[in-house]
């Protein structure tokens, strides 16, 4: 686990496109290199709990605290300067319950949206 002074711990989807997308963008934003991200679909990666529940929600350890859906992302955005001001917004209990609310949705339409992704990297065409 990782403290604060080193920024949180991201575990991700390795083999998910738009995890793959989303990591690289953070990537290049945290210029000072303060978030580490762990693969988990790498058999080298150490998991902290079930690595199912895992690839199931995006997560995040900050200060010693596990954190899954919005909280995650939350905290990964405090460690980027640019990020920092929606990480913080998310502290406040009505905006976090309004992303996570939001995380949820997207956590249905996430399999049609992989594929999507998946399909436009390989050049296979879309299926409706």
């Amino acid at each position: 686990m990782s403290s604060s002074m080193t920024g949180p711990t991201v575990w991700y989807d390795g083999n998910c496109p738009l995890c793959r997308r989303e990591i690289a963008a953070m990537r290049r934003l945290d210029r000072n290199g303060a978030i580490t991200f762990l693969d988990v679909t790498s058999d080298d990666t150490s998991c902290p709990i079930d690595r199912g529940a895992l690839l199931a929600r995006f997560h995040a350890e900050e200060n010693g605290k596990l954190l899954s859906g919005a909280a995650a992302f939350a905290a990964m955005w405090r460690a980027i300067p640019i990020l920092r001001p929606f990480g913080l917004a998310a502290r406040n209990r009505h905006v976090g319950a309004a992303l996570e609310w939001l995380y949820v949705r997207f956590l249905r339409y996430r399999p049609a949206l992989q594929r999507w992704v998946r399909d436009r990297e390989t050049g296979t065409p879309s299926r409706s």
